[in-house]
């Protein structure tokens, strides 16, 4: 199949497309009715099943395969996901998917579809690779006419790429569903809490069962608790926040640095190998501030940010071996370097809110960490910096202002908590029926004020 090439896009219609720019939703993600699609009766699952249909099709015909000659290469692909969170309906019988298909070699492709019909009946029309391993080729912008074009990553503003500099000011609706509830279960859900960087207001929060918020002391995070019964089968959480965040910069520390964020975590571990990686890639750098950024460089150079394998649990270990992963190994894998060679360093998760648009879903949490030099606290976003080559010297002491910070710190400790232990992070709520470990179907949007 032959890629075509996009025109500019002239429909009148918002499209909520952005550039799948933030973490994956690994919990599921919600069966959401835009607007547009109740005035045209198009659901997003109907476009959903038209692309998959489409993929199917073709991958009969491909001997097993979703083919795409790409750049003079035969692509052999599987389909991953589509991204039900970018789905759209652009007006009369025209629609919009985003989908990520993994080729036999381990690389993913995000690949945007355009389609044409009624339900049952969708055909693809136009085709684009819109990202090879978490990296795009392009992004979007949308004219004041609210219609959308193709804007090159090199000739994209910093805005596009998913920064927001100084402050930024958003509601954040965080959503849980629960699963059938076949005895007693127990919740515990990430509260986001106001600090130097961030002023957070509930607005509002609807919540079964009985409820009662509790305290992390180590690390200082607020969870609710629930305590659920079978009849809080298929409720839902759901949290209402008002956000105005500043941009990160490099800050003065607390006079006395915690041992915490010199020690091992259950998959953050300190020493032997990573120690050896570490010394390796800073050489004779005396400094802690130019040590910091050569584990930052290493990670970046021999990391790829990809979504396959038993990624998405923040383990340095499998960084180290796969050198594969999400915003949570790409951290990790620096968190233990840096630590090892005795560098304080610590994690922070939450969500990336996008900056190309100003409503919508958010495709799941995203994660950061800080490390410690010259008496200051340095913020680092080393999988963004991945992503986006011109923004790497950004991402090494900036966070942008877009984003919500949900907790801090690993395997989080509560009274009372999990029967499975010690939370490994925290930005979806952790769910136990029975004493046994538990999914909900969780999903994040947001809505910006525009002036």
């Amino acid at each position: 199949m032959e890629l075509k090439n996009l025109r500019n896009i002239s429909w009148g219609i918002i499209l909520v497309l952005a550039s799948c720019n933030s973490e994956e939703n690994r919990n599921g993600v919600k069966e959401v009715v835009h607007s547009d699609l109740k005035e045209t009766k198009i659901r997003v699952s109907d476009i959903e099943e038209g692309i998959k249909s489409h993929i199917r099709e073709k991958t009969l015909q491909g001997n097993g395969f979703f083919l795409i000659n790409y750049r003079e290469n035969d692509l052999q692909l599987k389909l991953v996901r589509v991204h039900t969170e970018y789905i759209s309906n652009l007006g009369p019988n025209s629609h919009f998917a985003c989908v990520d298909l993994a080729d036999v070699s381990g690389d993913v492709y995000d690949v945007d579809f355009f389609l044409e019909g009624k339900p049952g009946e969708m055909d693809v029309t136009e085709t684009s690779v819109h990202k090879l391993n978490g990296k795009p080729f392009y992004t979007w912008k949308q004219r004041k006419d609210k219609t959308w074009f193709k804007v090159p990553v090199e000739n994209a503003s910093s805005e596009l790429l998913g920064v927001i500099e100084g402050e930024d000011a958003f509601e954040f609706r965080y959503q849980a569903i629960l699963p059938e509830i076949i005895s007693e279960g127990e919740m515990w859900v990430p509260i986001a809490k106001s600090n130097r960087f961030q002023n957070v207001e509930i607005l509002s929060l609807i919540a079964p069962g009985k409820k009662r918020m509790i305290k992390e002391k180590d690390f200082g995070n607020t969870m609710l608790y629930l305590k659920l019964n079978p009849e809080h089968s298929g409720d839902t959480v759901d949290i209402l926040y008002q956000v105005i965040r500043k941009e990160k910069e490099p800050y003065k520390a607390e006079k006395n640095i915690p041992d915490k964020y010199l020690s091992s975590n259950l998959l953050v571990p300190v020493g032997g190998r990573f120690q050896k990686i570490a010394n390796l890639a800073i050489r004779e750098r005396d400094s802690k501030l130019v040590q910091a950024r050569a584990l930052y460089d290493y990670v970046i150079d021999h990391m790829r940010y990809m979504k396959f394998g038993n990624y998405g649990n923040g383990d340095a270990n499998y960084a180290c071996d796969t050198r594969t992963g999400n915003c949570t190994e790409f951290h990790s894998f620096f968190i233990s370097l840096a630590r090892s060679i005795g560098i304080p360093a610590r994690f922070s998760i939450g969500a990336s809110i996008p900056s190309e648009r100003n409503e919508g879903g958010i495709d799941g949490y995203h994660c950061w960490a800080e490390f410690y030099a010259e008496e200051k606290w340095w913020p680092v976003d080393i999988s963004e910096g991945n992503k986006y080559t011109a923004l790497a010297t950004y991402y090494f002491g900036r966070h942008p202002a877009n984003r919500i910070e949900l907790s801090r710190g690993r395997d989080l400790e509560v009274e009372p908590g999990p029967v499975s232990g010690p939370i490994n992070f925290h930005a979806y709520p952790v769910l136990e029926i029975g004493g046994k470990s538990a999914s909900t179907q969780t999903f994040f949007s947001f809505n910006r004020k525009s002036d």
